[in-house]
């Protein structure tokens, strides 16, 4: 028998779910590692495991926020950034949009660029928007920028010439000659040959200052799974969606700047629902994302670093990456967040986090910061978590907000579990109204350790009348990895090509190599795609082909109305071409493991029994008994006693549904039933969340 494991690496908490070919579920949930992601890894691996035999894992699966924490923490490699005569200043001069507090501050200074001045240096070389060579490359330019580059010790090196994606024959000689003394040189016409020169440059860049960490990192984690007798491929999720080997992701690491969050919106996609939002809450970030037709929303091109951004389109609030990834919008709110006053004694909320080290007040390892979690222990909404927590602890971490505010206990803990809740409530609006979509004819997708203590009032806050939350919901991600397809994306920009078939099948080819496929093989798809423009217009968006001119030009006239919300008619010209190669995961659980709809048979509850092992896995110390809790609910006039469940308990509950308020625990999350909510259980072992309605 098989095994497949998923590894998602949080902000607080390492989480690993191992399935066999049954489609049976295990997991483990650590607090994460910060000083040694690996050594969390390796922990929860092994207490997953248990007895049995580890040569029998077939694939590990991995998450990882390490791109993107060496983005935001600055801690990638220097990096020499090398372009056409004249151009250098391109990066250092970058673009930046004031947002939130910036907008007003006289004496704003804009945050460095990601190549300091000095480090960029120049070829001479010239070549058109067609490809045509306007001036030779002198390789005698090259070298003395080579020699310039080593004797200021900078080991990695970004190349990024003029209109290389239309020629890239002078990045390609290049770099050739910066390797005899640059140990990591990348290109732009390897990394992401596209139009628009600044984001091309920097999406180049970002992979020349993570590749190396990348590398060094996926190599160390390897060894440490051999050493405890796991030899399996390891597999690394990138920011679209898709899984792509160990290798792969080090040579292309801005691929997986994303990666984490991407795997929670695949076990939304997996929930039974066309459209949906998928929410996920974690210890440190809460991350919406919008799913329609049981698709994710796709952008191929998203900024990280900034602030005010909301992770994804806004242009200017960072660092611009020009990858396809999941479209998500991310704010600092978690079950972490630390809870503070400011100057002028307003209660706020995040973004800084408590993190798994010293973590919140109530898991007794010396924080004590009052945290969303103290919140919400305090408010009765939690017994226990994956760690025994201490109420008294949490008790007096509130104290400290209660005492300045002149309020109770209890009034200064939900005034922290609102304004984390409004704070979440912001994304799903950056993903849905923001962006012209009702949000009320979706479900809302709760799941993280914190998501569905919370999805409620937020659903609420939309209109929205129904709440998810699917079976393993604390360890979704790491779930969500599993059904990963593996899957790798090419793209080039040419204006109007005259044999697009050509470039096509030259692109699945390439992706085809990436991923060691074979195209032909049973199972292999291709997928093919184009961005479109209005003639005279800057920006296109990305239609699915059609070799049918009317055909294409229709599918964009209607994506051009989706996305901008006028009819708009006019000349079309074609800009890149990109082709996506998938292939089912060999050792993946089946992909219903999380769906709750008839399409999608899921397997039957696990028994009472079941539910207790997996309980221990995890560590967690809740019991299978109903019981009865007081919790704070304001339409209650505060503390109320509620009917405490665990899954195992609801399916055995002789009413078909279970009337607000109450509390139904799992090993990994609680989810919070409020007074005018009703609760379901799914045959697929999920819970289904819905609003009563009054006359």
């Amino acid at each position: 028998m098989g095994y497949a494991i998923g590894v998602d690496v949080g902000g607080t908490f390492t989480d690993v779910v191992l399935s066999g070919t049954s489609g049976a579920i295990s997991v483990a949930k650590c607090l994460s590692t910060h000083y040694d992601p690996i050594a969390g890894i390796v922990s929860g691996v092994t207490r997953v495991l248990g007895d049995r035999d580890p040569a029998q894992v077939t694939r590990v699966v991995h998450a990882t926020t390490l791109a993107t924490n060496a983005v935001l923490e600055r801690k990638g490699a220097r990096v020499a950034f090398v372009t056409t005569r004249g151009f250098r200043a391109a990066v250092p001069l970058g673009r930046y949009a004031r947002v939130e507090e910036d907008r007003y501050d006289l004496r704003f200074t804009p945050p460095p660029p990601p190549v300091a001045p000095g480090d960029c240096f120049e070829v001479v070389e010239r070549v058109s928007a067609r490809g045509a060579v306007l001036i030779p490359l002198d390789p005698g330019s090259v070298r003395r920028v080579a020699a310039a580059i080593a004797a200021r010790g900078i080991g990695s090196a970004a190349v990024c010439l003029l209109h290389a994606y239309a020629n890239p024959a002078h990045e390609r000689r290049v770099a050739e000659i910066l390797r005899e003394t640059v140990p990591v040189v990348v290109t732009s016409s390897e990394v992401w040959p596209e139009i628009r020169e600044y984001e091309r440059a920097t999406t180049t860049i970002m992979s020349a200052y993570i590749g190396p960490l990348m590398a060094s990192y996926l190599s160390r984690l390897r060894e440490r799974l051999a050493e405890i007798g796991i030899r399996a491929p390891v597999h690394v999720m990138e920011s679209s969606g898709g899984v792509i080997s160990a290798d792969l992701a080090a040579r292309r690491a801005v691929a997986t700047i994303e990666s984490g969050p991407a795997a929670g919106v695949l076990a939304a996609a997996g929930a039974g629902f066309a459209d949906a939002i998928s929410f996920d809450m974690g210890g440190t970030t809460a991350k919406t994302c919008v799913v329609r037709g049981g698709r994710p929303e796709i952008t191929h091109e998203f900024h990280v670093g900034g602030k005010g951004s909301f992770g994804g389109r806004r242009a200017g609030t960072g660092v611009p990456i020009k990858t396809p990834a999941i479209d998500l919008a991310e704010v600092g709110a978690g079950g972490g967040s630390v809870a503070w006053l400011d100057p002028a004694g307003a209660l706020r909320v995040g973004p800084r986090s408590a993190g798994s080290s010293p973590g919140p007040a109530c898991y007794g390892l010396g924080g004590s910061e009052p945290t969303v979690t103290d919140a919400n222990l305090v408010l009765g909404y939690l017994s226990s978590a994956s760690i025994p927590l201490s109420p008294p602890l949490a008790d007096k971490a509130l104290d400290r907000l209660a005492s300045p505010l002149g309020v109770s206990r209890a009034e200064a803990a939900y005034a922290v579990h609102e304004i984390v809740s409004a704070s979440m409530a912001s994304a799903v609006h950056v993903v849905t109204v923001q962006r012209g979509i009702d949000p009320r004819g979706f479900a809302l997708v709760a799941f993280g350790g914190a998501g569905p203590m919370h999805a409620a009032r937020i659903a609420g806050r939309f209109g929205i009348g129904t709440v998810v939350v699917p079976d393993h919901c604390g360890v979704a991600s790491a779930a969500g990895l599993l059904s990963g397809a593996l899957s790798t994306e090419r793209v080039l920009s040419r204006l109007d090509a005259p044999d697009p078939e050509a470039l096509f099948t030259s692109l699945a080819s390439d992706a085809a190599n990436d991923l060691d496929l074979d195209l032909t093989a049973p199972g292999v798809r291709v997928l093919r795609s184009v961005d479109v423009r209005f003639k005279g217009q800057s920006h296109d968006l990305t239609v699915d082909w059609s070799a049918d001119r009317a055909a294409l030009e229709s599918r964009f006239f209607r994506r051009y109305a989706e996305v901008y919300g006028i009819t708009q008619r006019g000349e079309i010209e074609l800009v890149s071409y990109r082709v996506r190669v998938t292939t089912p995961p060999g050792a993946a659980p089946p992909s219903d493991a999380l769906a709750d709809d008839a399409s999608h048979p899921a397997p039957p509850p696990p028994s009472a029994g079941a539910a207790r092992s997996r309980a221990a896995e995890t560590g967690a110390t809740r019991t299978a008994s109903t019981g009865t809790r007081r919790a704070y609910f304001p339409e209650c006039g505060g503390y109320t006693g509620v009917p405490v469940h665990t899954r195992g308990t609801l399916a055995t509950e002789p009413a078909a549904t279970l009337q607000g308020p109450a509390i139904i625990e799992d090993p990994e999350s609680t989810t919070v039933v409020p007074p005018a909510w009703t609760a379901t259980l799914t045959p697929a072992h999920a819970i289904h969340l819905t609003r009563r309605t009054t006359a």
